[in-house]
Protein backbone atom coordinates (compact mmCIF):
# COMPACT_ATOMS: atom_id res chain seq x y z
CA UNK A 1 0.00 0.00 0.00
CA UNK A 2 1.70 3.89 -0.77
CA UNK A 3 2.32 5.82 1.82
CA UNK A 4 -0.80 8.05 0.36
CA UNK A 5 -3.56 5.41 0.61
CA UNK A 6 -1.70 4.35 4.05
CA UNK A 7 -1.66 7.71 5.69
CA UNK A 8 -6.02 8.31 6.29
CA UNK A 9 -5.65 3.97 8.03
CA UNK A 10 -2.51 5.86 10.32
CA UNK A 11 -4.25 9.25 11.42
CA UNK A 12 -7.58 7.55 11.92
CA UNK A 13 -6.31 5.06 13.95
CA UNK A 14 -4.24 7.37 16.09
CA UNK A 15 -7.16 9.90 16.81
CA UNK A 16 -9.32 6.92 17.11
CA UNK A 17 -7.85 7.43 20.81
CA UNK A 18 -10.60 9.63 21.66
CA UNK A 19 -13.38 8.12 21.01
CA UNK A 20 -11.95 4.43 22.31
CA UNK A 21 -11.61 6.54 25.63
CA UNK A 22 -14.36 8.05 25.21
CA UNK A 23 -16.86 5.33 24.45
CA UNK A 24 -16.02 2.58 25.79
CA UNK A 25 -16.23 3.66 29.50
CA UNK A 26 -19.71 4.80 29.30
CA UNK A 27 -21.71 1.32 29.89
CA UNK A 28 -19.56 1.21 33.01
CA UNK A 29 -20.67 4.34 34.80
CA UNK A 30 -23.25 2.63 37.00
CA UNK A 31 -20.74 0.32 37.86
CA UNK A 32 -17.89 2.53 38.51
CA UNK A 33 -20.19 4.95 41.04
CA UNK A 34 -20.88 1.95 42.88
CA UNK A 35 -17.62 0.79 43.09
CA UNK A 36 -16.25 4.05 44.22
CA UNK A 37 -19.13 5.45 46.17
CA UNK A 38 -20.51 8.14 44.14
CA UNK A 39 -24.01 8.67 43.74
CA UNK A 40 -25.72 8.14 40.04
CA UNK A 41 -24.70 11.15 37.77
CA UNK A 42 -21.30 11.01 39.24
CA UNK A 43 -19.46 9.40 36.88
CA UNK A 44 -19.44 12.16 33.97
CA UNK A 45 -17.05 14.31 35.59
CA UNK A 46 -14.56 11.94 35.04
CA UNK A 47 -15.43 12.61 31.48
CA UNK A 48 -15.62 16.26 32.23
CA UNK A 49 -11.88 16.13 32.94
CA UNK A 50 -11.16 14.22 30.05
CA UNK A 51 -12.61 17.29 27.86
CA UNK A 52 -10.86 20.10 29.87
CA UNK A 53 -7.85 17.75 29.56
CA UNK A 54 -8.17 17.73 25.99
CA UNK A 55 -9.09 21.22 25.57
CA UNK A 56 -5.89 21.95 27.53
CA UNK A 57 -3.56 19.71 25.87
CA UNK A 58 -4.54 20.70 22.36
CA UNK A 59 -3.18 23.94 22.69
CA UNK A 60 -0.08 22.71 23.46
CA UNK A 61 0.20 19.56 21.08
CA UNK A 62 -0.78 21.72 18.07
CA UNK A 63 1.98 24.62 19.07
CA UNK A 64 4.77 21.34 19.60
CA UNK A 65 3.43 19.98 16.38
CA UNK A 66 4.80 23.63 14.57
CA UNK A 67 7.91 23.55 15.99
CA UNK A 68 9.23 19.97 16.37
CA UNK A 69 7.82 18.75 13.45
CA UNK A 70 4.25 16.38 13.97
CA UNK A 71 5.87 13.07 15.00
CA UNK A 72 8.05 14.00 17.80
CA UNK A 73 5.13 15.09 19.49
CA UNK A 74 2.92 12.30 18.71
CA UNK A 75 4.52 9.98 20.47
CA UNK A 76 5.42 11.75 23.66
CA UNK A 77 1.74 12.22 23.71
CA UNK A 78 0.45 8.80 23.42
CA UNK A 79 2.95 7.34 25.69
CA UNK A 80 2.07 9.72 28.06
CA UNK A 81 -1.79 8.54 27.58
CA UNK A 82 -0.71 4.75 28.02
CA UNK A 83 0.52 5.51 30.99
CA UNK A 84 -2.45 7.59 32.69
CA UNK A 85 -5.31 5.11 31.35
CA UNK A 86 -3.06 2.51 33.03
CA UNK A 87 -3.34 4.62 36.33
CA UNK A 88 -7.21 5.04 36.07
CA UNK A 89 -7.57 0.99 35.62
CA UNK A 90 -5.63 1.34 39.31
CA UNK A 91 -7.19 4.43 40.91
CA UNK A 92 -8.80 3.52 44.25
CA UNK A 93 -11.59 6.69 44.20
CA UNK A 94 -13.65 8.87 41.55
CA UNK A 95 -10.91 11.83 42.68
CA UNK A 96 -8.09 9.95 41.75
CA UNK A 97 -9.97 8.27 38.39
CA UNK A 98 -10.70 12.14 37.61
CA UNK A 99 -7.20 13.05 37.39
CA UNK A 100 -5.90 10.10 35.72
CA UNK A 101 -8.29 10.91 32.90
CA UNK A 102 -7.09 14.62 32.57
CA UNK A 103 -3.69 13.42 32.41
CA UNK A 104 -4.79 10.60 29.72
CA UNK A 105 -6.38 13.41 27.69
CA UNK A 106 -3.75 15.79 28.07
CA UNK A 107 -1.16 13.40 26.49
CA UNK A 108 -3.98 11.73 24.16
CA UNK A 109 -4.98 15.20 22.93
CA UNK A 110 -1.62 14.77 20.52
CA UNK A 111 -3.72 12.16 19.04
CA UNK A 112 -6.73 14.41 17.62
CA UNK A 113 -5.04 17.53 16.84
CA UNK A 114 -2.01 16.53 15.30
CA UNK A 115 -3.79 14.39 12.51
CA UNK A 116 -5.48 17.04 11.67
CA UNK A 117 -2.85 19.52 10.90
CA UNK A 118 -1.26 16.44 9.21
CA UNK A 119 -4.56 16.12 6.69
CA UNK A 120 -3.90 20.29 5.66
CA UNK A 121 -0.57 19.78 5.57
CA UNK A 122 -0.60 17.60 2.38
CA UNK A 123 -4.25 18.78 1.17
CA UNK A 124 -6.87 21.31 0.64
CA UNK A 125 -10.16 22.22 -0.47
CA UNK A 126 -12.06 19.59 -1.49
CA UNK A 127 -9.38 17.14 -1.64
CA UNK A 128 -8.48 17.78 2.37
CA UNK A 129 -12.60 17.31 2.98
CA UNK A 130 -12.20 13.85 1.02
CA UNK A 131 -9.11 13.03 2.75
CA UNK A 132 -10.95 13.92 6.26
CA UNK A 133 -14.47 11.70 5.54
CA UNK A 134 -11.57 8.64 4.54
CA UNK A 135 -10.23 9.62 7.77
CA UNK A 136 -13.41 9.84 9.84
CA UNK A 137 -14.60 6.38 8.52
CA UNK A 138 -11.56 4.39 10.05
CA UNK A 139 -12.07 6.10 13.35
CA UNK A 140 -15.77 5.79 12.94
CA UNK A 141 -15.12 2.44 13.54
CA UNK A 142 -14.45 2.72 16.84
CA UNK A 143 -17.67 4.41 18.35
CA UNK A 144 -19.48 1.22 17.07
CA UNK A 145 -16.85 -1.09 18.88
CA UNK A 146 -16.05 0.32 21.93
CA UNK A 147 -19.14 1.09 23.88
CA UNK A 148 -20.68 -3.00 22.55
CA UNK A 149 -16.80 -3.79 23.74
CA UNK A 150 -17.18 -1.92 26.74
CA UNK A 151 -20.36 -3.98 27.68
CA UNK A 152 -18.84 -6.96 26.77
CA UNK A 153 -16.02 -6.54 29.34
CA UNK A 154 -18.59 -5.84 31.38
CA UNK A 155 -20.16 -8.96 31.57
CA UNK A 156 -17.01 -11.24 32.33
CA UNK A 157 -14.39 -9.15 33.86
CA UNK A 158 -14.73 -5.31 36.26
CA UNK A 159 -14.21 -1.38 34.79
CA UNK A 160 -10.46 -1.99 35.87
CA UNK A 161 -10.26 -4.04 31.99
CA UNK A 162 -11.65 -1.04 30.48
CA UNK A 163 -8.28 1.20 30.76
CA UNK A 164 -5.83 -1.47 30.72
CA UNK A 165 -7.45 -2.07 26.94
CA UNK A 166 -7.58 1.37 26.66
CA UNK A 167 -3.53 1.34 28.09
CA UNK A 168 -2.86 -1.47 25.35
CA UNK A 169 -4.40 0.34 22.94
CA UNK A 170 -2.01 3.45 23.73
CA UNK A 171 1.04 0.94 23.38
CA UNK A 172 0.19 0.30 20.18
CA UNK A 173 -0.32 4.01 19.04
CA UNK A 174 3.05 4.50 20.22
CA UNK A 175 4.46 1.40 17.76
CA UNK A 176 2.32 2.91 14.83
CA UNK A 177 4.13 6.40 15.23
CA UNK A 178 7.50 5.22 15.90
CA UNK A 179 7.73 2.46 12.79
CA UNK A 180 5.21 3.46 10.35
CA UNK A 181 3.99 7.24 10.17
CA UNK A 182 6.09 9.20 8.08
CA UNK A 183 6.82 13.23 8.94
CA UNK A 184 4.54 15.64 6.92
CA UNK A 185 5.93 18.64 8.04
CA UNK A 186 9.45 19.07 6.95
CA UNK A 187 12.34 20.93 8.60
CA UNK A 188 11.82 24.15 6.16
CA UNK A 189 8.26 24.14 6.95
CA UNK A 190 8.51 24.49 10.86
CA UNK A 191 7.81 27.60 13.08
CA UNK A 192 9.93 28.66 16.09
CA UNK A 193 8.05 31.19 18.17
CA UNK A 194 8.52 33.25 21.25
CA UNK A 195 6.01 32.91 23.55
CA UNK A 196 4.60 37.04 22.80
CA UNK A 197 4.69 36.05 19.50
CA UNK A 198 2.93 32.72 19.94
CA UNK A 199 0.06 34.57 21.85
CA UNK A 200 0.05 37.17 18.84
CA UNK A 201 -0.45 34.32 16.30
CA UNK A 202 -3.08 32.89 18.31
CA UNK A 203 -4.90 36.31 18.82
CA UNK A 204 -4.89 36.49 14.48
CA UNK A 205 -6.32 33.03 14.09
CA UNK A 206 -9.01 33.69 16.34
CA UNK A 207 -9.93 37.76 14.61
CA UNK A 208 -10.40 35.23 11.57
CA UNK A 209 -13.96 35.67 10.85
CA UNK A 210 -14.11 32.25 8.58
CA UNK A 211 -12.09 30.61 11.35
CA UNK A 212 -13.80 31.51 14.44
CA UNK A 213 -17.31 30.88 12.59
CA UNK A 214 -15.96 27.18 11.22
CA UNK A 215 -14.42 26.43 14.84
CA UNK A 216 -17.64 27.31 17.02
CA UNK A 217 -20.02 24.95 14.73
CA UNK A 218 -17.60 22.37 15.32
CA UNK A 219 -17.16 23.73 18.83
CA UNK A 220 -21.16 23.59 19.55
CA UNK A 221 -21.68 20.21 17.55
CA UNK A 222 -19.46 18.66 20.15
CA UNK A 223 -21.40 20.38 23.21
CA UNK A 224 -24.02 18.54 21.33
CA UNK A 225 -22.78 15.65 20.79
CA UNK A 226 -20.81 15.38 24.47
CA UNK A 227 -24.17 16.12 26.08
CA UNK A 228 -25.59 12.35 24.02
CA UNK A 229 -22.33 10.66 25.46
CA UNK A 230 -22.42 11.79 29.55
CA UNK A 231 -26.49 11.66 29.65
CA UNK A 232 -27.25 8.60 27.30
CA UNK A 233 -26.03 6.34 29.81
CA UNK A 234 -28.34 6.95 32.79
CA UNK A 235 -30.98 7.85 29.79
CA UNK A 236 -31.02 4.23 27.65
CA UNK A 237 -29.63 1.84 30.83
CA UNK A 238 -30.96 3.76 33.95
CA UNK A 239 -34.42 5.51 33.00
CA UNK A 240 -35.14 2.81 30.09
CA UNK A 241 -33.76 -0.30 31.65
CA UNK A 242 -31.48 -1.32 29.15
CA UNK A 243 -28.51 -3.19 29.51
CA UNK A 244 -25.08 -2.21 29.14
CA UNK A 245 -24.60 -4.65 25.71
CA UNK A 246 -28.02 -3.30 24.40
CA UNK A 247 -26.91 0.31 25.26
CA UNK A 248 -23.91 -0.80 23.36
CA UNK A 249 -25.85 -1.75 20.26
CA UNK A 250 -27.83 1.32 20.40
CA UNK A 251 -24.92 3.39 20.71
CA UNK A 252 -23.13 1.80 17.77
CA UNK A 253 -26.18 1.88 15.19
CA UNK A 254 -25.62 5.81 15.92
CA UNK A 255 -22.25 5.84 15.30
CA UNK A 256 -23.33 3.68 12.19
CA UNK A 257 -25.16 6.51 11.07
CA UNK A 258 -22.32 9.42 11.33
CA UNK A 259 -19.77 6.93 9.20
CA UNK A 260 -22.74 6.63 6.25
CA UNK A 261 -22.76 10.02 6.35
CA UNK A 262 -19.27 10.96 6.59
CA UNK A 263 -19.14 8.67 3.45
CA UNK A 264 -21.88 10.23 1.46
CA UNK A 265 -20.28 13.87 2.17
CA UNK A 266 -17.09 13.59 -0.30
CA UNK A 267 -19.46 12.09 -3.05
CA UNK A 268 -21.96 15.21 -2.83
CA UNK A 269 -18.88 17.52 -2.78
CA UNK A 270 -18.49 18.02 -6.33
CA UNK A 271 -21.86 18.92 -6.64
CA UNK A 272 -22.97 21.05 -3.99
CA UNK A 273 -19.60 22.12 -1.99
CA UNK A 274 -18.77 21.95 1.61
CA UNK A 275 -20.11 24.96 2.47
CA UNK A 276 -23.88 24.44 1.54
CA UNK A 277 -23.68 20.96 3.15
CA UNK A 278 -21.79 22.10 6.04
CA UNK A 279 -25.29 24.52 6.51
CA UNK A 280 -27.31 20.99 5.77
CA UNK A 281 -25.61 19.28 8.66
CA UNK A 282 -25.93 22.18 11.01
CA UNK A 283 -29.70 22.29 10.34
CA UNK A 284 -30.67 18.54 10.67
CA UNK A 285 -29.00 18.83 14.26
CA UNK A 286 -31.54 21.15 14.88
CA UNK A 287 -34.72 19.75 14.36
CA UNK A 288 -33.22 16.62 15.52
CA UNK A 289 -32.62 18.59 18.97
CA UNK A 290 -35.90 19.92 18.75
CA UNK A 291 -37.83 16.67 18.33
CA UNK A 292 -35.98 15.31 21.56
CA UNK A 293 -36.28 18.85 24.06
CA UNK A 294 -39.95 18.22 22.91
CA UNK A 295 -40.04 14.73 23.68
CA UNK A 296 -38.21 15.05 27.18
CA UNK A 297 -40.20 17.76 28.12
CA UNK A 298 -43.73 16.22 27.81
CA UNK A 299 -42.21 12.70 29.06
CA UNK A 300 -43.28 11.03 25.60
CA UNK A 301 -42.02 8.81 23.79
CA UNK A 302 -40.34 4.47 23.64
CA UNK A 303 -36.31 4.43 24.23
CA UNK A 304 -36.68 3.83 20.31
CA UNK A 305 -38.01 7.17 19.40
CA UNK A 306 -34.54 8.60 21.41
CA UNK A 307 -32.60 5.93 19.29
CA UNK A 308 -33.69 7.60 16.22
CA UNK A 309 -33.41 10.97 16.87
CA UNK A 310 -30.14 10.84 18.12
CA UNK A 311 -29.23 8.58 15.06
CA UNK A 312 -30.24 11.93 12.92
CA UNK A 313 -28.29 14.22 15.06
CA UNK A 314 -25.87 11.93 15.19
CA UNK A 315 -25.45 11.51 11.16
CA UNK A 316 -25.63 15.35 10.74
CA UNK A 317 -22.14 15.55 12.19
CA UNK A 318 -20.99 13.27 9.30
CA UNK A 319 -21.56 16.37 7.28
CA UNK A 320 -20.95 19.46 10.00
CA UNK A 321 -17.23 18.06 11.14
CA UNK A 322 -15.12 17.25 8.42
CA UNK A 323 -16.03 20.56 6.42
CA UNK A 324 -16.32 22.71 9.56
CA UNK A 325 -12.70 21.31 9.95
CA UNK A 326 -11.73 22.06 6.82
CA UNK A 327 -13.44 26.06 6.48
CA UNK A 328 -11.81 26.55 9.67
CA UNK A 329 -8.09 25.39 8.56
CA UNK A 330 -8.19 26.33 5.00
CA UNK A 331 -6.79 29.74 5.02
CA UNK A 332 -3.74 29.03 7.70
CA UNK A 333 -1.88 26.18 6.27
CA UNK A 334 1.86 28.03 7.14
CA UNK A 335 0.41 27.57 10.68
CA UNK A 336 -1.60 24.57 10.54
CA UNK A 337 -1.24 22.81 14.26
CA UNK A 338 -1.49 26.06 16.18
CA UNK A 339 -4.97 26.56 14.42
CA UNK A 340 -5.81 23.15 14.92
CA UNK A 341 -4.94 23.32 18.54
CA UNK A 342 -7.15 26.43 18.75
CA UNK A 343 -9.64 25.01 17.01
CA UNK A 344 -9.48 21.40 19.25
CA UNK A 345 -9.25 23.71 22.47
CA UNK A 346 -12.49 25.88 21.78
CA UNK A 347 -14.15 22.76 20.57
CA UNK A 348 -13.34 20.04 24.29
CA UNK A 349 -13.59 23.70 26.35
CA UNK A 350 -17.44 23.12 24.68
CA UNK A 351 -17.63 19.65 25.62
CA UNK A 352 -16.27 19.97 29.15
CA UNK A 353 -18.90 22.35 30.29
CA UNK A 354 -21.55 19.69 28.32
CA UNK A 355 -20.42 16.91 30.05
CA UNK A 356 -20.10 18.65 33.66
CA UNK A 357 -23.35 20.05 33.20
CA UNK A 358 -25.39 16.67 31.92
CA UNK A 359 -24.15 14.89 35.30
CA UNK A 360 -25.14 18.15 37.46
CA UNK A 361 -28.39 18.33 35.58
CA UNK A 362 -28.89 14.67 35.92
CA UNK A 363 -32.56 13.83 37.23
CA UNK A 364 -33.54 10.59 35.99
CA UNK A 365 -35.37 11.60 33.35
CA UNK A 366 -33.62 12.20 29.74
CA UNK A 367 -34.86 16.00 29.98
CA UNK A 368 -30.93 17.20 30.78
CA UNK A 369 -29.43 15.15 28.04
CA UNK A 370 -31.97 16.90 25.19
CA UNK A 371 -32.25 20.10 26.26
CA UNK A 372 -28.37 20.58 26.59
CA UNK A 373 -28.21 18.86 22.81
CA UNK A 374 -30.73 21.46 21.64
CA UNK A 375 -28.36 24.05 23.00
CA UNK A 376 -25.30 22.95 21.16
CA UNK A 377 -27.41 23.13 18.37
CA UNK A 378 -28.92 26.77 18.71
CA UNK A 379 -25.31 27.35 19.20
CA UNK A 380 -23.84 25.96 15.66
CA UNK A 381 -26.89 27.49 13.91
CA UNK A 382 -25.95 30.70 15.49
CA UNK A 383 -22.27 30.25 13.65
CA UNK A 384 -23.89 29.13 10.58
CA UNK A 385 -25.47 32.52 10.12
CA UNK A 386 -22.52 34.32 11.37
CA UNK A 387 -20.28 32.71 9.08
CA UNK A 388 -18.62 34.01 5.59
CA UNK A 389 -20.39 32.40 2.75
CA UNK A 390 -17.86 31.03 -0.13
CA UNK A 391 -17.96 28.82 -2.83
CA UNK A 392 -17.22 24.94 -2.15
Amino acid sequence: MPPSALLPVLLGFLIAVGPVSTDMYLPAFPAIEAALGGRPGTAQITLATWFAGLAIGQITQGTLSDRLGRRLPLLFGTALYTLASAGCALSPDLTTLAVMRFIAAFGGSASMVIPRAMVRDVADGHMAARLMSRLMLVMGVAPILAPTLGGFVLKVADWHTIFWIAAAYGALGCAVVWKLLPETLPERGRVKLGPAALIGRYRAIGRERSFITHALILGFASFTTFAYLGGSPDVFIAHFRLTPSQYGIVFGSCAVCFIAATQVNPRLLPRFGFSRLLHAGVAVSLLAGLGLTGLAVAGLGAWWIYAVLIALGTASMGFTNPNATVGALSRHAAHAGSASALMGTLQYMLGAGSGLLVGLAADGTARPMAVLMLIGALGATAADLARPRRPG
